[in-house]
């Protein structure tokens, strides 16, 4: 007998391009508004540092909120999951648009941030209708969808910012909120057609998960890459400034070849990623991204001291990036079909642990002295050991080993 699903939706199955709204939107938050904290602090009578909390308090929400919902999805279904994240996002939304104190700001804006499960569940619910590589494909356009989200963002931020104030950013998201709400409300079918029959029984099989080797093959590999995209992003502005003397607007236009090369490469994922091997694809990428750093080293070794040595090859981290993260995604949401929410939320909270590591890790040894050689270092060695995770899925696959 089948079992009545929460919120019943429309029988059909989602459009493609509302997943790739719902991935677009559930980044756009967290940069959107980073050109108006200064003015947002200056308004609500607050220390930037204390405002500067939005962003750090957002995401660590975010991160176990991903933890969260994916399993959610598994036993009550992708559309109701989505549906609630929306909801509380636009009351988020609305709160900091309305608010004249900091602490209620800053509430609301944690309200904001469940939003952030809609790109889990949509990398599931594409993996609930087509194939592993099928799979690879689509989440390598949703990917590009989610890397030019926070490239334009800031830019579309400042703007608003500039002409109608810096709350116009939050009824603006609340506004794309609301219009999201009401295209899924209509029109996202429900793709989960086995929801588990009690939270219960779907906690038992979570554990089952952490058995699968390959999911941790898969979710290391995305880790490790995007790690190496935080180390970047963490060391590249003291290199710039220490050790090339780069102006902020060039550092900007800098900054953003290796999102560039990320996009690239999502296209290439999501071009050609139905015709080969996951393991291939994901291979293919992560040796891009380690000619990268090793291209910038050797032009440093041998005396080229000019940022374009060090930034235009660091593009090639952000092309391996994008076509091997599309595919490492599809691969751990496929281990295990019926846990592809839990796997998808469990790898995303991975990812960003990673980059949160290797951030971490790049300003800790990070000097004025090192600046134009130690970010490529950590990359490298992330990207490396992003390398090793994809081979070894390979291995698993030769073997037939789970």
């Amino acid at each position: 007998m089948q079992r009545n699903m929460p919120m019943t939706s429309p029988k059909l199955p989602p459009r493609f391009s509302t997943l790739v709204l719902l991935c677009a939107l559930s980044v756009l938050p967290l940069s959107i508004f980073l050109p108006s904290l200064p003015k947002i602090a200056t308004d609500l009578h607050a220390d930037y540092a204390l405002v500067g909390l939005s962003l750090a308090g957002y995401a660590t929400v975010a991160a176990v909120l991903e933890l969260i919902m994916g399993p959610l999805s598994d036993r009550f279904g992708r559309r109701p999951i989505m549906l609630a994240s929306l909801t509380v996002f636009v009351i988020g939304s609305l709160g900091c648009a309305l608010t004249a104190n900091v602490r209620v700001f800053l509430a609301f804006r944690l309200l904001q941030a469940p939003i952030t499960s809609c790109y889990p569940v949509s990398m599931a619910a594409i993996r609930d209708t087509t194939g592993k590589e099928g799979a690879a494909s689509r989440i390598g356009y949703a990917a590009m969808a989610a890397a030019l989200a926070p490239m334009l963002g800031p830019t579309v931020g400042g703007l608003l910012d500039q002409l109608c104030g810096w709350r116009a950013i939050f009824w603006s998201l609340a506004l794309a909120g609301i219009a999201l709400f009401a295209v899924c409300w209509f029109g996202l079918g429900e793709t989960n057609r086995t929801p588990s029959d009690t939270i219960r029984k779907q906690l038992r099989a979570y554990p089952a998960l952490f058995r699968e080797r390959r999911f941790w093959a898969y979710a290391l590999c995305m880790a490790f890459s995007t790690g190496a995209f935080y180390a970047f992003l963490s060391g590249a502005p003291l290199a710039a400034q220490a050790a090339f003397d780069v102006s902020p607007a060039t550092l900007g236009f800098y900054m953003g070849t290796i999102t560039a090369g990320f996009i690239v490469g999502s296209f290439l994922s999501g071009r050609y990623g139905r015709r080969y091997r996951l393991t291939t694809t994901m291979t293919a990428g992560r040796v891009v991204a380690c000619m990268g750093p090793v291209i910038a080293l050797v032009l440093y070794l041998v005396g080229v001291r000019h940022a374009v040595a060090l930034f235009g090859p660091c593009m090639l981290v952000g092309v391996g990036n994008g076509l091997s993260n599309p595919c490492a995604h599809a691969g751990a949401v496929s281990v295990r079909p019926e846990l592809a929410g839990s796997a998808s939320g469990l790898a995303g909270a991975m990812t960003i642990a990673g980059g949160s590591a290797l951030s971490s890790v790049t300003g800790a040894v990070l000097t004025e002295n090192n600046a134009a050689y130690a970010p490529l270092c950590l990359m490298l060695l992330s990207s490396l050991i992003a390398l090793l995770a994809a081979l070894y899925v390979r291995v698993l696959d030769t073997h037939g080993a789970h």
